[in-house]
């Protein structure tokens, strides 16, 4: 063999061996698949309800957290379980944005309820989302205020939209599904769905007082502890998003004893909901990414 054709050999086998141990870039990696609607709910048994309707299932475990995926009313999904409170939320919404890029997300589960006229059972769709805890405390009570992106340096406003199409399908849904009843003293009486505000905290809220300032305040109709955490990661990402939280008490005094009682109840109704919107979604007509290669 001529010394030309010996180095020749030998740089087509530096780059094979460099190709092979240096994987192509994340890009290529990617497999191209329909896109995803991503459902994430706060806790275990809210999730679980969606992921028993989910069909095709493969899971996922990224630092610890499972995701499932898989088709949920011909749909291509991913269902994953947060945790409670803000961070939980936040951290769990990255990772699932990172490996599965969702078209859109869907934050479901119970809620207590500030609007006086909600019982448990009902559904609140958040048209917006706040934090209540989260600004300035002044001698005269907290007032709340957005923090700057990390993205873009732009201060967040203190109510996050819900993307209107997905409200709009939200709407639609609640004009078909059949909930299911709530037993009371006066008798069975039907869940009613309205469309609203949602404020979110880190701490359960158990107070009429509490419950008073809120709704004057900031007009909300119902309080949780992850919502607006979920709105906020997505409103920076712009991806478009929606809260839907069914009624478990009353965000009074008696919210521990009426969680219990009516958690089951909703989490039913709310999972039901949203199976019922995922349903009614435009059929998808883009081309989405996801990486095994992240995971």
């Amino acid at each position: 063999m001529k010394y030309s054709q010996l180095i020749a050999c030998i740089c087509a086998g530096f780059v094979t061996l460099c190709t092979a141990c240096h994987p192509a870039p994340q890009a290529e990696q990617a497999q191209r698949i329909e896109p995803v609607t991503a459902i994430l709910g706060a806790f275990e048994r809210e999730v679980t309800l969606l992921e028993d309707q989910v069909a095709e299932q493969q899971e996922h475990e990224i630092e610890q957290i499972r995701f499932v995926t898989g088709k949920l009313n011909g749909r291509n999904v991913v269902v994953a379980w947060t945790g409670v409170g803000k961070v939980n939320a936040a951290m769990t919404t990255t990772l699932l944005i990172e490996h599965f890029n969702p078209e859109q997300v869907i934050f479901t589960g119970i809620a207590g309820a500030v609007n006086p006229e909600l019982r448990p059972g009902d559904i609140v769709i958040a048209e917006r989302t706040a934090h209540h805890d989260m600004g300035t405390v002044w001698p005269e009570g907290l007032f709340q205020k957005g923090v700057k992106s990390r993205l873009d340096g732009i201060e967040n406003p203190i109510f996050f939209p819900a993307d209107g199409k997905l409200v709009g399908c939200a709407q639609r849904a609640a004009e078909r599904i059949a909930l299911k009843r709530i037993e009371t003293v006066q008798g069975q009486r039907v869940p009613r769905i309205i469309k609203g505000v949602v404020v979110t905290g880190d701490a359960f809220i158990a107070s009429t007082d509490k419950c008073a300032e809120l709704r004057k305040k900031l007009q909300a109709d119902a309080v949780e502890m992850e919502g607006a955490a979920v709105a906020q990661i997505c409103y920076q990402r712009q991806i478009p998003h929606v809260v839907i939280r069914s009624i478990s008490d009353n965000a009074d005094e008696g919210a521990v004893l009426d969680k219990q009682m009516f958690y089951i109840l909703a989490a039913k109704n709310s999972a039901d909901f949203v199976a019922e919107m995922v349903a009614l979604l435009e059929p998808a007509i883009s081309i989405g990414t996801t990486s095994e290669g992240k995971e």
